[in-house]
C-alpha cells in the first residue's frame, strides 16, 4: 500500500509540473527548451536608432518563438497615412522537429554561448538587433548594433561574427526554404489577451486636411488618470488592458487610425496601442 501511495503521489506531481509548462523537451540528442505557452524560446528584436517615440512604442518584437510552438512576428503593414491604430501581428505554429532545426541553427550562429555585444563605431543612429535564446537551462543574449549595414567597413569590428548573425537573421525571415517539410503551419492573425495603451493629450491633426472624428473612450476609468508615466517617454502614460475591458476596447481600436482622437470626460487624447505577446504583461 505504501508503494502504491508513493507511485500515485509521483504521478500527481508529474502532472502538476507539466501543467505549469516549465518542463523542457528535446528528442534524442536534441536541445532542451521550455515548453510553456508563455515561455520564450528564441527572439530576434530589432529596435532603437533614430526613430520617433510613437514608432518605438507601437513596435513589437520582430520574431518570437514560444515553447508551445507558436511563432509570432510583425505582420505586413498597410502603406497608407494615417495607418491603422492596431499593428498587424501574425502567428503560426511549428512542430518540435522545426523547433530543433531552428535551435541547431541558432547554436551554429553562436547564440547558445556566452552573452556578447557587437558594436559598430562607424554608423550613427542605427538600430540594434538583439537575439535572446532560452535553451539548455540558460538564457543567452547576443546583440549587434547596425547589423547588416556596410559589413566589414569599420576597423576593429568582428566581421565574421556579425556576418554569421546576419545570415541567421535572414534565415528566420525565410523559414519555409530550409525547415523540414511539414513543420510549419499556416499564418494567421495573432489575438492578444492583453494590450498596452499609451496616452497623451491630443495635439490635433498635423495637417488641416487630416481632421479625424473622435471616438468615445469605452472604459470606465477616465484617460486623465489612466496608467502611469512611461519610464522612457515621460510624456506618455501607459496602462495594460485585458479581459472584459480588452473585449470592449478592441472593436473601437480596430476602426480607429493612428491620428484618431479619443474623447474622455470632455477632453481629447492620442492613444498608441501595443498588443502584448505571451511573455509580456506590463508597460
Amino acid at each position: 500500500m505504501r508503494t502504491r501511495a508513493l507511485a500515485v503521489s509521483f504521478v500527481a506531481l508529474s502532472v502538476l509540473v507539466a501543467g505549469c509548462g516549465r518542463l523542457t523537451k528535446a528528442g534524442s540528442g536534441g536541445i532542451d527548451h521550455p515548453t510553456g505557452s508563455a515561455d520564450l524560446v528564441l527572439r530576434m528584436d530589432v529596435g532603437g536608432g533614430f526613430v520617433a517615440p510613437a514608432y518605438e512604442l507601437r513596435r513589437i518584437p520582430t520574431w518570437s518563438l514560444f515553447g508551445d510552438g507558436r511563432i509570432i512576428t510583425e505582420g505586413p503593414q498597410i502603406e497608407i497615412y494615417p495607418g491603422p491604430a492596431l499593428p498587424s501581428v501574425q502567428v503560426q505554429t511549428i512542430t518540435e522537429e522545426g523547433i530543433q532545426a531552428i535551435l541547431e541553427a541558432a547554436k551554429a550562429a553562436g547564440l547558445l554561448g556566452p552573452d556578447r555585444t557587437y558594436d559598430q563605431g562607424c554608423v550613427a543612429d542605427a538600430p540594434t538587433t538583439t537575439f535572446t535564446v532560452n535553451a539548455e537551462g540558460t538564457e543567452h543574449v547576443v546583440s549587434a548594433y547596425a547589423l547588416g549595414m556596410v559589413p566589414g567597413s569599420c576597423p576593429g569590428e568582428d566581421t565574421e561574427a556579425r556576418a554569421t548573425l546576419a545570415r541567421f537573421s535572414a534565415k528566420l525571415s525565410d523559414l519555409a526554404s530550409w525547415l523540414p517539410a511539414g513543420s510549419l503551419g499556416e499564418q494567421g492573425q495573432f489575438e492578444p489577451s492583453e494590450m498596452r495603451v499609451y496616452v497623451q493629450p491630443y495635439a490635433g491633426s498635423p495637417e488641416p486636411g487630416l481632421h479625424q472624428t473622435a471616438i468615445d473612450w469605452p472604459l470606465s476609468d477616465p484617460l486623465s488618470s489612466f496608467g502611469k508615466a512611461d519610464a522612457t517617454y515621460g510624456t506618455f502614460g501607459c496602462g495594460v488592458v485585458g479581459g472584459a475591458d480588452l473585449a470592449k476596447l478592441l472593436p473601437d481600436a480596430q476602426r480607429a487610425n493612428e491620428l484618431t482622437p479619443w474623447r474622455s470626460s470632455g477632453a481629447d487624447y492620442s492613444l498608441i496601442f501595443r498588443p502584448l505577446l505571451p511573455d509580456e504583461h506590463a508597460c
